[in-house]
């Protein structure tokens, strides 16, 4: 039995589709077999693949709850990559598989004022940031931006030009870009070498280490996904349990430094995993929050306004109204 735990939670989304190779299939089932906690996780992928199936291949077409289509439930299987980039191999595996449905649907509105095209060409333009600081080569002109240009309006002008620049070619064209540069990125030996990952850079106003701006990518790349989904009427599947719980992580923590240490104390916890103090660790906590880990992460991701997010709550209004707006202020996707 394969003792690579870590290699292995790696692959189960693959597993879960169905769509590893023959040897890393054995070394799965083989792993599977010993290991109860990846088995408690490969249940739960394989019976949210069947519950995304609908209906059979000789059903109609159109399945009336929106269920996902067979190129999303036959998803390449993603980058084999250390830990903090299997986020991202994963989000990408997904997006990839998504995109064959948006065939003859490029000008499906999405998100802000940006059709399915533009939502691709966004994510290469955002992508780059990363990939072009780890030695990938830029495949968008550049941008006239002038030096000292705050790295928001930098980031919305660059988004800008490159969804400019994209619209002015095929769909097909933009998605292979996106693709290769996605590839690229996950073909760095960052991508791959924990200790490499370690080393810190600012990356759209934020000093993080590599390891997690990788995560921000796999936040990203995912919503966007999700955002695509929605518009199609398809349900996109959230990360895996592995995959969330680091990405909550990371938001957690972005968080907590966005609302220093004078905030006042909210005890913060996710459904079915950690909790932590948000604010001031000098005085009582004033009031408690919970929610769902993925409703969280679409709330910080900008996708549910503070009030509307699906929440449980004790203690002081205001102090959780704190939490909730700083955590929608965090978005810029």
């Amino acid at each position: 039995m394969t003792d690579d735990h870590d290699a292995v939670r790696d692959l189960l989304v693959a597993w879960g589709f169905g769509v590893l190779d023959p040897a890393d299939e054995r070394t799965v089932r083989t792993h599977l077999a010993g290991c109860e906690s990846c088995a408690a996780e490969a249940a739960r992928l394989r019976e949210t693949v069947r519950l995304l199936d609908g209906p059979p291949l000789n059903a109609p077409a159109q399945p009336a709850d929106g269920a996902l289509s067979l190129a999303l439930r036959t998803r390449p299987a993603a980058f084999r990559a250390a830990a903090h980039a299997a986020p991202y191999a994963a989000a990408v595996a997904g997006l990839k598989a998504l995109l064959p449905e948006l065939e003859g649907r490029w000008a499906t509105p999405v998100v802000h004022d940006w059709d399915a095209h533009a939502t691709v060409a966004h994510l290469l333009a955002a992508d780059e940031h990363l990939a072009v600081r780890l030695g990938v080569e830029e495949r968008v002109p550049p941008s006239r931006i002038e030096e000292g240009t705050p790295w928001e309006d930098a980031w919305n002008r660059r988004t800008a030009d490159v969804i400019a620049h994209e619209h002015g070619r095929t769909p097909q064209e933009t998605v292979a870009d996106w693709a290769a540069q996605a590839d690229a990125l996950l073909g760095t030996p960052e991508a791959r070498d924990a200790e490499l990952a370690a080393r810190a850079m600012t990356l759209m106003g934020m000093r993080l280490p590599v390891a997690d701006h990788f995560l921000v990518r796999a936040f990203e790349t995912w919503i966007h996904t999700d955002d695509i989904g929605r518009a199609l009427g398809l349900a996109v599947p959230p990360p895996t349990q592995e995959h969330l719980g680091q990405l909550v992580r990371l938001a957690v923590r972005v968080l907590g430094l966005s609302l220093g240490p004078t905030a006042p104390p909210v005890l913060f916890s996710v459904i079915g995993g950690e909790e932590w103090v948000l604010g001031s660790d000098a005085e009582p906590v004033q009031a408690e929050l919970t929610l769902d880990p993925v409703d969280f992460c679409l709330l910080v991701g900008g996708r549910y306004a503070p009030e509307t997010a699906p929440r449980g709550e004790t203690g002081d209004a205001a102090a959780v109204r704190n939490v909730l707006e700083r955590a929608a202020s965090l978005s810029w996707l």
